[in-house]
């Protein structure tokens, strides 16, 4: 009998050591010595080096003189990691139609001398609620405001966006995106004087 129970208390510690420390501690190392930026969140740092976010999650922006993201549906504030959800609303729901209809109102006001098409990206929000990529193409319809606001020329502005333009996943998979964060980071302050805003 305390033989058994011997066996059973060794065995019990042994693997609680080597899958509770030795397991969890080897693969942070390993992680943290092959992928360090994403192990630790893949923080994006602004140009006074503190960090401001994470090329994983998006940011709300209402601002005229950034580029703004997609629409978040989580709660009960906009990109909420701990809360990832879609809206699960029907495209007939008119809590839905309202959330667009809003949101195609705000685009206008901002820029109402912009008569282009809104792409699609711009007025609804993605399946996680957390998407810190827009289209090219959403891009590119807000690069005259952008443009506009911040004093600069607007060849500077899709130059911008073509830089941070991200191709498919070997060439293949997925669509072409821009990191919002990371093009707002990257946009020069012009005549309104906005280092450090972010």
């Amino acid at each position: 009998m305390l033989k058994q129970v011997r066996i059973a208390v060794v065995s019990t510690l042994v693997i609680t050591v080597g899958a509770g420390l030795l397991y969890p501690f080897a693969i942070t190392g390993l992680a943290q010595f092959l992928f360090p930026s994403q192990a630790n969140g893949s923080l994006i740092y602004n140009k006074a080096g503190k960090a401001v976010g994470s090329r994983l999650i998006g940011q709300p922006f209402d601002d005229p003189k950034f580029f703004w993201s997609r629409l978040s549906a989580t709660s009960p504030v906009p990109y909420n990691a701990a809360a990832s959800s879609g809206s699960n609303l029907g495209p007939t729901n008119p809590a839905l139609l309202k959330a667009i209809q809003d949101r195609i109102d705000a685009l206008h006001k901002a820029d109402p001398e912009n008569k282009e098409s809104i792409p699609v990206d711009l007025v609804t929000a993605s399946g996680s609620g957390l998407d810190p990529h827009i289209s090219p193409a959403a891009a590119r319809y807000q690069a005259a405001r952008v443009a506009k606001v911040r004093g600069i020329s607007i060849a500077a502005v899709q130059e911008l966006i073509r830089k941070h333009t991200q191709g498919r996943f070997l060439g293949l998979l997925g669509e072409p995106a821009v990191n919002v964060l990371e093009l707002n980071l990257d946009l020069p302050a012009g005549r309104q004087g906005l280092e450090g805003v972010l």
